[in-house]
């Protein structure tokens, strides 16, 4: 049997998740279905089963990718002072959130969603993660370059902070994304109690 044209998995595999990024995170993934994903793509709804075995596959697949794309990006330089380390992270995780709005709503709003083996291996690349800006504010602490209490509870504060900016920037607004990359950073600093000079740079 000949294959539809424009269905090669090369092609339609990603437009597959593509589409299903988009309308889980529009709509919600208990909303979705199978069949107006296929629909998006333009493919008959028993089409998408030769590229995934079903939607909580494509919920996972598409959380998965991207921690793992986030992992492989966030810079880890254990070279850099605590403070420079701590302004890398900061920027880092603004900007990588800023271009995958869709990808962080997802990743936040259906946890609940996943099925318990997935929820258990999607939170273990978030404590990844989270385990990066930890490691960095528990060595500012040792330096005495940070004034914090519970470095679990302060990572959680920083990352919940940093990853809201998603829900309101707008390229067009009244800040740049590099001011407010700035201010941000100047909050996270006087979160975890570096002082100004040492902020300032």
């Amino acid at each position: 049997m000949a294959r539809t044209t424009g269905s090669h998995s090369d092609i339609t595999g990603p437009r597959v998740r593509e589409a299903a990024l988009r309308l889980f995170a529009s709509t919600g993934f208990a909303a979705v279905s199978m069949r107006q994903i296929a629909t998006e793509v333009g493919v008959q709804a028993g089409a998408l089963y030769n590229y995934t075995p079903d939607k909580q596959t494509l919920l996972f697949d598409l959380m998965r990718t991207h921690m793992e794309e986030l992992l492989e990006a966030v810079p880890t330089n254990a070279k850099l002072p605590a403070t420079a380390r701590l302004e890398e992270f900061v920027r880092f995780h603004i900007a990588f959130h800023h271009a995958r709005p869709d990808a962080v709503f997802i990743a936040y709003m259906e946890l609940r969603n996943l099925e318990p083996e997935n929820f258990t291996a999607i939170e273990a690349l978030r404590r990844r993660y989270e385990t990066v800006l930890e490691n960095i504010l528990q060595a500012g602490a040792a330096e005495g370059d940070f004034t914090i209490g519970d470095s679990r509870l302060a990572t959680l504060a920083v990352i919940a902070m940093l990853t809201g900016v998603t829900t309101w920037f707008r390229p067009d607004g009244r800040l740049s994304l590099k001011a407010v990359q700035d201010q941000y950073w100047q909050m996270v600093a006087r979160l975890v109690g570096v002082s100004d000079g040492m902020a300032s740079g």
